[in-house]
């Protein structure tokens, strides 16, 4: 196992560790190595979650433009609620293994801004704009997982798509934006 930044060090040392502890001690203990899982809860700083509250400000006219890094970069994207019910099933399996939680399938930056654009009706070219400081120095083009073991053993079992888990997010960004729009309006009428 490789990695190019500091979070995917701190995972492969723990993936070692409970290797290490397993065959020491004689632990039972699973590793889930789960690939990019979002949801409306992740940090606004993530590329998803940004990428859907820009949407959604752009739409209710909060914002003018999303600035990205590289577009191109291809991430395995799954839907968190899931990789959770994927997690509970590792814990139920009965014995130590390792599991990857995956949706199998690779989408561009480029490709997640459009689905969620054109879930508004935006034409995500008009709003997005490429800022370099936004690029990682040591970035990783394609990250995309294998879950076929995990599916085996009926332990992982995406069945939210790509597009859904774009829907997703922004249908749970729509109540925050419509409370921020009420605001605004009411900060306009007392002036």
């Amino acid at each position: 196992m490789l990695a190019a930044q500091p979070i995917g060090c701190a995972k492969v040392f723990s993936y070692w560790a409970t290797v290490n502890r397993c065959e020491s001690y004689g632990l039972c203990a699973s590793n889930g190595i789960l690939f990019n899982h979002e949801s409306p809860r992740r940090g606004e700083t993530f590329v998803g979650r940004k990428i859907s509250r820009a949407v959604a400000a752009i739409k209710h006219g909060l914002q003018h433009e999303l600035f990205l890094g590289n577009p191109d970069a291809k991430r395995d994207w799954g839907y968190a609620l899931e990789y959770l019910e994927g997690m509970w099933r590792i814990l139920q399996h009965g014995e130590g293994d390792d599991f990857v939680l995956a949706t199998g399938e690779a989408h561009s930056v480029r490709e997640f801004a459009e689905a969620a654009f054109s879930h508004v009706d935006l034409d995500w070219k008009e709003f997005v704009r490429h800022d370099p400081r936004y690029e990682r120095p040591a970035e990783v083009d394609l990250l995309m997982g294998d879950d076929s073991k995990a599916k085996k053993f009926s332990i992982g079992n995406q069945k939210c798509d790509f597009t859904n888990s774009c829907e997703i997010r922004l249908h749970k960004l729509k109540p925050a934006v419509e409370l921020h729009d009420f605001a605004l309006s009411n900060l306009r009428c007392s002036r």
